[in-house]
C-alpha cells in the first residue's frame, strides 16, 4: 500500500501533470520492447490479468529467466512466477500456514534458495506495531502448488514504520528493509538468523532516500535501492553502504520493483499496472553479457533515467536541458497518477 505527498504542493503538482499528460508520449517512447528473440531477462510485459499491482520482483535461481512476483494489498497469500520470455505465469505458489497479508511490498531470495515475501507496509506511518516476514523452499518444479510458509513477526527498534523494501543478502542471509519517508529513510539490519517464535528487532543501521523497492547483487556486494523517480547502486560491504552511483531507472508510472538478473548483469525494473512492463538496464561491471553502457536501457521506456544521466552538463550541452524537461514532466506526470490512483482507493 503506497502514501504519496499531500497538501497544496501535491495538488499543484497533479494540476501542472494534468496540463502536460497529452506530452508524455514525446519522452517515454513507445515503452519496453517484448522479449528480444526468446531470451530470458529482456524487457517484458506481465500479461497475468490477476496481476495488476505487481509490487516486488525476484530473479529465480533455480529456474532462468523466471521472476517471481506479488500484488500488493487485497489480493491473499499469493506468489506468482512469470517467465521473462513470455510474460506468462508458469506458476501459482499460495502460502500455507501464515495469516491474512496486510500489505505485501517486496520479495527476495536468500543462500538457501528460500523465497521471502516482505508483508512490510505501512501506510499510516506507525499503525502497526509488527509486520511480517514470509519464508519458503523456492519450488524445484514449476507448476502450481500450496506450500506451508514459516512467519516470522518483525519489529524494529526505534517504532513502527512504513517500508516497501525488503533484501535478503545472497551470502549472509542476513534480512534488510529500508523505510519509505519523503524526508528520507532508513537502512535497518535484522538479526544474523530470524527466528519465528519470537519478534524479530531490526536495527537502523545507515540512512537512505525515499524507497519503493530495493536488491542486492548475486555476489552481495552492491545494493540497488530505486525510487519513483530514480535509482541508485551502493557498494556494500559488512552491512554498510559505500559509494554510490546513479543509475538510469526507466519511466514507469508507478515504479516499484527492482531485482539483478540471476547473473548480475543487468537490472531489472517493474511498475504496478495492468499488463505492466518490466525494463531490463544493464550495469556497469555487472556480469557476462553486462558490455553495454551503464545505466543502458534495453528498450525504449527510459526516458527518466536518461534525464539523470545529463546532470552538471551546462546550458549550452543542448542535451542537458532536453533531459530536464523530460524530468519535469514525467514527475509531475508520475504524482499526477499517483494521486488519482489514491483518490481511487480512499
Amino acid at each position: 500500500m503506497r502514501s504519496y505527498p499531500t497538501g497544496p504542493g501535491g495538488r499543484a503538482a497533479a494540476v501542472l501533470a494534468a496540463a502536460l499528460a497529452a506530452a508524455l508520449p514525446l519522452f517515454a517512447g513507445a515503452g519496453p520492447a517484448a522479449a528480444d528473440e526468446g531470451r530470458p531477462d529482456r524487457d517484458f510485459t506481465i500479461e497475468d490479468p490477476r496481476i495488476t499491482e505487481s509490487s516486488g520482483l525476484a530473479a529465480s535461481r533455480a529456474h532462468p529467466g523466471v521472476h517471481w512476483t506479488h500484488n500488493d494489498s487485497d489480493d491473499g497469500p499469493y506468489v506468482f512466477a512469470v517467465d521473462s520470455r513470455t510474460g506468462k505465469t508458469v506458476a501459482t505458489v499460495t502460502l500455507r500456514g501464515v495469516g491474512e497479508p496486510r500489505d505485501v511490498e517486496a520479495i527476495s531470495i536468500g543462500p538457501d534458495g528460500d523465497i521471502y515475501v516482505g508483508d512490510i507496509g505501512d501506510n499510516l506511518d506507525g499503525s502497526w506495531d509488527h509486520v511480517w516476514i514470509y519464508r519458503f523452499p523456492e519450488p524445484k518444479v514449476l507448476r502450481d502448488a500450496t506450500v506451508t510458509a514459516v512467519q516470522y513477526d518483525v519489529k524494529y527498534a526505534d517504532g513502527p514504520r512504513n517500508a516497501e523494501a525488503m533484501m535478503v543478502h545472497p551470502k549472509t542471509g542476513r534480512v534488510y528493509i529500508a523505510s519509505k519517508n519523503e524526508d528520507g529513510g532508513g537502512l535497518y539490519e535484522g538479526p544474523a538468523k530470524l527466528d519465528a517464535g519470537s519478534a524479530n528487532t531490526f536495527r537502523r543501521v545507515d540512512e537512505v532516500p525515499w524507497v519503493t523497492d530495493g536488491a542486492f547483487s548475486p555476489d552481495g556486494k552492491r545494493l540497488v535501492l530505486r525510487s519513483y523517480f530514480s535509482a541508485r547502486e551502493y557498494a556494500f560491504e559488512d552491512g554498510r553502504l559505500g559509494e554510490d552511483r546513479s543509475v538510469a531507472a526507466p519511466f514507469q508510472r508507478q515504479a516499484e520493483s527492482v531485482t539483478y538478473t540471476a547473473d548480475g548483469s543487468a537490472l531489472l525494473f517493474g511498475s504496478e499496472g495492468e499488463r505492466s512492463e518490466v525494463v531490463r538496464v544493464e550495469v556497469e561491471g555487472g556480469g557476462p553479457g553486462g558490455g553495454r553502457e551503464r545505466g543502458k536501457p534495453s528498450g525504449s521506456g527510459g526516458a527518466a533515467g536518461e534525464a539523470g544521466k545529463d546532470q552538471g552538463r551546462g546550458p549550452g550541452d543542448g542535451e542537458g536541458g532536453v533531459g530536464l524537461g523530460a524530468a519535469v514532466v514525467v514527475g509531475a506526470a508520475v504524482l499526477w497518477f499517483a494521486l488519482r490512483r489514491k483518490r481511487g482507493r480512499g
